[in-house]
């Protein structure tokens, strides 16, 4: 008897240590998931296919966290899908936060001005900084609305690395807020204006964040699901990193395309920049993609000369900066577009001859002319790849005499070879 005592003893001292075990891991894995619940919903963008959540809008005010979610995963390709009932960032993430942030809206924080409304810098309480965009309240409620619910819902489909990424959103009373990736370097118009050639952007700047925009809108186009089309690619839509590459931004006007590539879509209302929207939208009211690749033409030829678009203050011949451009590439004369702020050399004078033969092929008349802006990503591509040759091996006898050229050589460059970085999207491969 005894020793079965002792057996049932040992059996029971084996199951109390067993459980105790099974309790300690389920409290740890509690806490694990509390940790990780409790990390601010905006340390990271939301990846293509992944759920944003919302709470609703009355725990916002107390900053009370809901159980209630919504998903982009399965919503409709309608902007008007999104709930109409008040959307907020995951919990964490309130209005409160949101004041704090921008120190109550502060005009000090106000980094830029749109259709949509300011934008402002703000400083979340783990350090990180955002952009917060809030719409504008004097303005059309259904025109807000509408806007700001396209914008999320488009962002939440996308994820590149030179597409701005989205962090949370919310939607509180009259308020209308998207946080956003904090890019701070201005845009590419501003850099573009630069008055010196020391605080501008030279020839092999521009072609890296010519393939940046390129390889971004390629992608909306064809690795989206579906594909997206901008509608407002331009220069102001342009942030620019401290490593001088490019981020598109704003889809306040972004369409999501049909799946039939051969189909049109009707719009009622043209929406886009004037200087940038592609004439045959504006007479057929039938977008495709390839009105993001005219958009892209226009701004190839703004950043080859430094103009804007539309420039009223030019004698006649030169107000419209794609057509006095396309002419003197006509005539043989590109160079004299050929922006003051840029070094001449062979290799820059090159790349700016293709490059405005591209922008022509982007410009033509008719969509069916005009390339994917796939196939405009790899000829920039091979244009930079001669350039970085050609600058990087320097024939003595073929460079100018001349205080333009450029001091420091481009073997000692910022940036890796042929200008590539990091985690860039390298070259298409045809099909």
């Amino acid at each position: 008897m005894s020793g079965g005592r002792k057996r049932r003893s040992f059996a029971d001292i084996f199951k109390v240590a067993a459980k105790r075990v099974s309790g300690a891991l389920a409290v740890l894995l509690l806490l694990r998931k509390r940790k990780s619940s409790s990390k601010p919903a905006v340390s990271g963008a939301p990846r293509s296919g992944r759920q944003v959540s919302a709470v609703s809008s009355s725990s916002a005010t107390t900053g009370s966290s809901s159980n209630a979610k919504s998903s982009f995963s399965h919503v409709s390709s309608s902007a008007s899908a999104i709930a109409t009932s008040g959307l907020v960032a995951p919990p964490g993430f309130t209005m409160e936060d949101i004041i704090k942030a921008t120190g109550n809206f502060s005009a000090s924080n106000v980094i830029g001005e749109g259709a949509f409304g300011t934008v402002y810098k703000g400083k979340l309480g783990d350090g990180s900084l955002v952009a917060i965009k809030r719409a504008k309240k004097n303005i059309i409620n259904q025109q807000v609305s509408s806007e700001f619910k396209n914008e999320v819902l488009t962002m939440s489909k996308i994820e590149h690395l030179h597409l701005v990424r989205l962090y949370g959103y919310l939607e509180h009373g009259d308020e209308r807020i998207i946080v956003e990736e904090y890019v701070g370097n201005g845009t590419l118009r501003e850099h573009l204006d630069a008055c010196t050639g020391g605080n501008g952007l030279e020839m092999t700047e521009r072609l890296d964040i010519a393939i940046d925009i390129a390889h971004a809108v390629a992608y909306l186009h064809t690795y989206s699901d579906p594909p997206i089309i901008h509608r407002d690619i331009k220069a102001s839509n342009t942030l620019i990193t401290e490593k001088l590459r490019a981020k598109v931004a704003d889809f306040g006007f972004a369409r999501l395309a049909s799946e039939d590539p051969d189909a049109t879509h009707i719009s009622t209302q043209v929406k886009g920049s004037t200087g940038y929207l592609d004439p045959e939208y504006l007479r057929t009211y039938q977008l495709t993609e390839k009105s993001d690749v005219y958009s892209f033409g226009v701004l190839l030829v703004e950043m080859m000369t430094g103009r804007h678009p539309i420039e009223p203050k030019r004698p006649l011949k030169e107000r419209v900066t794609i057509k006095w451009a396309m002419q003197k590439l006509k005539e043989g004369d590109a160079v004299l577009v050929m922006d003051w702020r840029l070094r001449r050399s062979p290799a820059s004078i090159m790349a700016l001859e293709k490059i405005l033969k591209l922008a022509r092929r982007c410009l033509a008349s008719t969509k069916e002319s005009r390339p994917s802006m796939r196939k405009c990503a790899e000829v920039l591509w091979e244009v930079r790849k001669e350039y970085w040759e050609s600058a990087s091996s320097p024939s003595p006898s073929a460079l100018p005499q001349s205080a333009n050229y450029p001091v420091r050589d481009a073997r000692n460059h910022r940036h890796t070879s042929f200008g590539i970085e990091e985690g860039e999207s390298y070259k298409f491969v045809s099909a």
